[in-house]
């Protein structure tokens, strides 16, 4: 899946633990092919990061990824404090702002920071 939008995947035990400390994860499939998929990672209460959403390229267009980002938001409703306010953010790239501002999202002027640190 990462490698049909991002390049190089990360290592299989990456994966692994990636997965296993996931909150929320949701995947399409067509037939035994895995098309689409998104995670999140959150603390429950205050803050949750929508990560990794991703299509494959032949099936984008199709509303997979509205149907995705809407499953997403469904845990945080399922989940959430009724009447309280959520952070619910994310990063993406500048062509795949506005599909994102659909669903209420916006930025700021703040930059996100980031490093690939290489563990020892």
């Amino acid at each position: 899946m990462w490698e049909t939008v991002w390049g190089q995947a990360p290592s299989l035990e990456q994966t692994k633990l990636a997965m296993e400390h996931t909150l929320f994860r949701v995947s399409v499939f067509d037939g035994d092919k895995i098309i689409a998929m998104a995670r999140m990672l959150g603390d429950m209460g205050l803050d949750y990061y929508i990560k990794d959403v991703v299509v494959r390229p032949e099936y984008q267009g199709r509303g997979i990824g509205r149907m995705l980002i809407n499953e997403l938001l469904s845990f945080v409703d399922s989940n959430g404090i009724s009447g309280t306010g959520i952070f619910v953010e994310l990063c993406a790239e500048p062509d795949k702002i506005p599909f994102y501002e659909k669903f209420g999202f916006d930025f700021n002027e703040e930059q996100r920071l980031k490093m690939m640190y290489r563990v020892r």
